[in-house]
């Protein structure tokens, strides 16, 4: 592989971790309304997230995926199910707080940073449409003339995750330290906290709302 590739992949693989999407709206959110080691471990939860969809593209059950419309939609509403439930966890969190429901002991691992990690790692692992993202972004970077093609793929998916792992965790720890100015006030915390919880929310009904067909089956 050669260097000027590699250097066009990273820069690539930067960018799209800088656009908007569930994995850094999901990290800002808990940033501001829990914490650093909260968004931290969502943070790179969904990095090494992105290491599970590399395989998957390496062994082609990702092909596989995108080419099954049922297996497509059950995986599709398993990750929304999976943010939805995020969501009324803290959601839950809030109500606790306010006395109006009894948790049973969710409440203490809010500011955790492993299990925010298993989350995000979950919440990436099962998220099709970026299983779909990488089956087509890739193979535009691999060389005919270079390693095997699943020696390429590999080494672009650390890549990409190691990426993704600098932004995100960027992310969450500048968020986290504008939340930290601003949970002093617990009415804020709560209102943070519930935005965030909707914004879990909001992030489920837009992955089922997406239209998670291959490019060649729209464009027929």
């Amino acid at each position: 592989m050669h260097l000027n590739q590699l250097l066009l992949f990273i820069s690539t693989a930067l960018l799209l971790s800088l656009a908007p999407g569930p994995d850094n709206f999901g990290v800002l959110g808990l940033g501001v309304s829990t914490g650093r080691r909260a968004a931290m471990g969502f943070a790179l939860g969904c990095a090494a997230g992105c290491l599970n969809h590399t395989l998957l593209a390496v062994v082609g059950v990702s092909a596989l995926l995108a080419a099954s419309p049922i297996a497509l939609k059950a995986v599709q509403w398993m990750g929304a199910a999976y943010l939805c439930w995020i969501g009324a966890q803290i959601l839950c969190n809030v109500l606790a707080r306010r006395g109006f429901v009894v948790t049973t002991g969710n409440a203490q691992d809010a500011d955790r940073f492993l299990p925010h990690f298993r989350r995000g790692l979950i919440a990436n692992s099962i998220n099709p449409k970026v299983a779909i993202f990488f089956l087509a972004f890739l193979p535009q970077f691999l060389s005919p003339s270079g390693w095997p093609a699943w020696a390429q793929l590999s080494v672009l998916g650390l890549l990409f995750a190691l990426c993704a792992a600098l932004v995100f965790g960027s992310i969450a720890l500048g968020s986290g330290w504008i939340g930290g100015k601003l949970r002093d006030n617990p009415v804020i915390q709560n209102l943070l906290e519930a935005t965030t919880a909707l914004l879990f929310l909001g992030l489920a009904v837009r992955l089922i709302c997406s239209d998670l067909r291959p490019p060649t089956a729209r464009s027929a």
